[in-house]
């Protein structure tokens, strides 16, 4: 099966790991067709687009869950160890996805640059396909850039 082109912000980082923004009711069977074996969710369940009783849904197409709400003005390096700790030991293929993706590519741009050990403006080109904190001006964008210019100690 082909990667669906109509899920918000698709994107494939490699053949275990894919991305996107906020998945519907649709997608949950597409994401069971294309072996998707794990979905991580970064949204607030209480956002206006957040898929209701997504857990449930998945467990019910035989693919795990891990849900870890970020809250977009507030992203933490407990919300970033948590997300190591299940892209890493959780099931794979892996689907990471947020609302727009992009809580999703700086989480990815830090863990490409950090864990995996990818030079630096390959690990931004990737992020910056979705979205880059930099030349925003806002009070969120500047919590973002601040959390992505922090590296592991």
């Amino acid at each position: 099966m082909a990667d669906p082109d109509d899920i918000r912000a698709w994107q494939r980082l490699d053949a275990e790991v894919t991305t996107s923004g906020r998945i519907e009711d649709k997608d949950v069977m597409r994401l069971a067709d294309l072996g998707v074996a794990h979905v991580i969710n970064l949204a607030l369940e209480t956002h206006p687009e957040a898929l209701a009783g997504e857990g449930g849904k998945l467990a019910a197409q035989g693919i795990a869950y891990t849900h870890i709400p970020v809250p977009f003005d507030a992203p933490g390096e407990d919300h970033f160890a948590a997300f190591v700790k299940a892209v890493e030991e959780g099931p794979k293929p892996v689907h990471v996805h947020c609302i727009m993706n992009w809580r999703v590519s700086a989480f990815f741009y830090r863990y490409n640059r950090d864990v995996c050990g990818m030079p630096e403006a390959e690990a931004r080109a990737m992020m910056a396909r979705q979205w880059s904190p930099e030349g925003h001006d806002s009070k969120e964008a500047r919590v973002w850039a601040q959390f992505i210019a922090r590296t592991l100690k």
